[in-house]
């Protein structure tokens, strides 16, 4: 037999030995090239909240205390379970809804034929705000990014034909969880499927949306009520059901590290377990059904070094609540493939990276998994993108030999002293938020978001100065390019089938029995010490509708309207020496003393649109250059920001869209400016826009539409450009 592979043969001393010290510093001689400066001992570089050298040795596992542990097993780095996917993949859990429910059934039907595992509703934005269909501030967004749910007869059709007591479902809903979940927990009984027999997971993450995404109804604290009114009745009667998915993807969306994203979700975790243990709920009874949701972006090996130091961090976290069973200890993940990190420019290249971004979460051990389709930096996926996602996980499950070994990763140099940094750099932060008094006070601060909001500006000014490659976008980029073909929802059409659905359940029910129903939900919301969601069903049942269920809350909590606030200089900084940023904050100036003021923008949002990243970056870096720069509340009419505009004075207004509602809202915003005697104000548009979009706005009146990828100085410089021509013609 060779010797090569034989640990019982031969080997020379060489071979037998330990790298030295000496070692070590031969080969940093040797990569030295003659013009670098004498190592400093930096890592060759530093990103995303942690330190990657070019290599690593032995040596960088010495003293480390949990490199050497079993999947299963405590601390549960390597694997919740003890088999992994040698005993079963991940769950395919393909995210989608769009329009109205049957459309959207028709579409989970034909992906659960075609390989999917389970059922993830995507809700559209009004109903993720507690607005039915027919109300004032839904115009624009009803169907758009996903489906609209007004009653438990939506709910009964989404599920038409699928099996709820066999079919694990996961809903993305938080800000109007008791509607929602109520009518499905109605719906489910009205196919004969008991609540103890549901299987799968609410999102009902409210401190997230207070940080990023922005997608809640009440204050804080009467929110953080109903996420433990939720833990409580699904502990008392949904004994399979996840009441609730820790989730930290919106974080990354929104610009945190996957450092940042992991700390923030752990401290988030540790909050609602001391909510629940507050009702009085005993931690062994409802720990081992709390969930986790991560981004997996494009940093390759941090990714995986994040889900393998979550389930450390989280075990560690749960030590201190002294559960009985070990499995309460376990965090569970589902994963999703980056919705950021998708280009418009070049989309095709879009399945790359979310192949890349999938096989991180499979390495990491995640136990579901959603893979973007190519064309959602556009627009919801298409027929054709949402198949390519979905197969993309069926051929690492079935043509790879990923799911044969348990933690590949395991004992990696490299591996094990990434996930130890990764864990300890978060677990710093973690450290941070306690001394604040916890998660809920570091969010009423503003000090959460700004940690993230800083994340972000600094991380677009790396991409938009060209120190981040971005494949197609700023560089290697194509002269001329064919846009996909997209799916377009008719809004009109679905709004106004909702229109007619809600009719007639109104008409056909018994008024006295809803409006009992909601006084006791309003009453229970001042005062009462009743579960909230145990009174939400006995609405549903009598077919309250989503709308009056968070209304009727609204009436004793009040609606949240968060802060505005631009942080300034994290993006400038990036571009100091930068000859180009120089000459435009020149221009800039140059405007300000020919105009005997800065030029002034609105950047703002309308509709139901509480993604504000994007709209976030742009007033800060628009900021460092030196506009002035007014930041409009979010949820805005169109009525409301054009009577903003004129107030404020501004040259321009910006708006940012992520939901497709820019094609009936700016066109209405135009309409206002006119009628409220602000038509020396220009309008444009930044964010998701097809080409198709572009044209139309551009046709009605905007003077420009920036798409993702544009770099924020070309948009800064084009746009001031555009107020001059647009100030001149105007005063003509």
């Amino acid at each position: 037999m060779s010797d090569i592979g034989n640990q019982s043969g031969k080997s020379s001393q060489a071979e037998q030995r330990c790298l030295s010290s000496e070692d070590i510093s031969a080969w940093h001689a040797a990569t030295r090239r003659p013009q670098q400066a004498e190592d400093t001992g930096r890592p060759a570089h530093e990103r995303l909240g942690v330190n990657i050298k070019s290599l690593y040795t032995a040596a960088d596992q010495a003293g480390l205390q949990h490199a050497d542990t079993l999947p299963g097993f405590a601390p549960f780095l390597r694997g919740p379970q003890a088999t992994m996917y040698t005993g079963k993949p991940w769950t395919i859990r393909q995210y989608g809804g769009f329009a109205t429910a049957a459309e959207s059934n028709a579409f989970y039907r034909k992906s659960l034929k075609d390989g999917a595992q389970g059922v993830s509703v995507a809700f559209d934005l009004p109903t993720q705000r507690g607005y039915d269909s027919d109300h004032p501030h839904a115009v624009g967004d009803v169907g758009k990014v996903g489906v609209a749910i007004d009653s438990v007869e939506d709910m009964k059709a989404l599920f038409d034909g699928i099996p709820l007591g066999k079919t694990s479902v996961s809903m993305t809903m938080n800000g109007a969880v008791l509607p929602v979940l109520a009518c499905f927990i109605v719906a489910a009984e009205e196919q004969g499927v008991a609540p103890a027999d549901l299987t799968g997971t609410i999102q009902n993450d409210i401190l997230k949306e207070f940080i990023v995404r922005n997608t809640y109804i009440y204050p804080p604290a009467h929110s953080m009520r109903i996420v433990g009114d939720v833990i409580e009745y699904a502990t008392h009667h949904m004994p399979r059901f996840n009441p609730i998915s820790i989730s930290g993807y919106h974080m990354q969306e929104a610009g945190a590290s996957p450092v940042l994203e992991l700390a923030f979700t752990i401290a988030d975790g540790k909050e609602y377990v001391k909510t629940a243990l507050a009702r009085g709920l005993d931690i062994d009874a409802f720990a081992k059904r709390l969930s986790f949701f991560w981004c997996i972006g494009m940093d390759f090996y941090v990714e995986i070094a994040k889900l393998r130091a979550a389930r450390l961090l989280w075990w560690k976290t749960m030590q201190a609540f002294y559960p009985s069973d070990p499995r309460s200890a376990v965090l569970r993940a589902h994963c999703q493939t980056s919705g950021w990190t998708l280009s418009q420019q070049d989309p095709f290249n879009n399945i790359v990276r979310t192949t890349i971004e999938a096989m991180a979460a499979v390495f990491g051990g995640t136990q579901s998994l959603h893979t973007n389709a190519f064309d959602e930096a556009i627009s919801i996926p298409s027929t054709l993108s949402a198949r390519i996602a979905r197969n993309t996980q069926l051929i690492l499950q079935e043509e790879t030999s990923l799911t044969e070994t348990i933690d590949p990763w395991g004992g990696s140099y490299f591996m094990e002293s990434l996930t130890a940094e990764v864990a300890e750099s978060a677990w710093n932060i973690v450290a941070d938020i306690d001394g604040m008094g916890g998660m809920t006070r570091a969010v009423e601060s503003g000090w959460a978001r700004q940690q993230i909001e800083r994340s972000a500006a600094a991380k677009q000014a790396s991409i938009d100065a060209g120190k981040t490659t971005i494949v197609g976008v700023n560089k290697y980029a194509v002269d001329h390019e064919t846009e996909p073909t997209v799916l377009n929802v008719d809004t009109r059409k679905v709004l106004q089938a909702q229109i007619q659905s809600l009719s007639h359940i109104k008409a056909s029910r018994n008024p006295d029995a809803v409006q009992n129903a909601l006084h006791a939900l309003e009453r229970c919301a001042a005062e009462g010490n009743d579960n909230l969601l145990e009174l939400s069903v006995v609405a549903a049942r009598a077919r309250a509708t989503v709308g009056e269920i968070s209304s009727a809350l609204e009436k004793s909590m009040g609606r949240y309207q968060a802060t505005t606030q631009v942080v300034g200089g994290v993006y400038g900084a990036e571009y100091a020496d930068e000859a180009h940023w120089e000459r435009l904050r020149q221009a800039v100036e140059a405007f300000a003393e020919r105009a005997g003021r800065a030029p002034r923008v609105l950047i703002a949002k309308l509709g139901q649109d509480g993604h504000d990243r994007g709209a976030r970056i742009v007033a800060t870096s628009f900021a460092d250059l030196g506009f002035a720069v007014d930041i409009g509340p979010l949820f805005q009419t169109p009525e409301a920001c054009a009577r903003q505009a004129i107030e404020n004075d501004v040259h321009a207004i910006g708006i940012s869209s992520l939901s497709g509602g820019h094609i009936t809202l700016v066109p209405r915003l135009l309409e206002e400016l006119q009628r409220q005697g602000g038509s020396g104000i220009c309008v444009f548009v930044g964010g998701v826009v097809p080409q198709r979009d572009r044209d139309a706005l551009i046709e009605s009146g905007v003077i420009a539409v920036f798409g993702p990828g544009t770099p924020i100085p070309a948009a800064a410089e084009q746009l001031l450009a555009g107020i001059e021509q647009f100030q001149g013609e105007f005063s003509r």
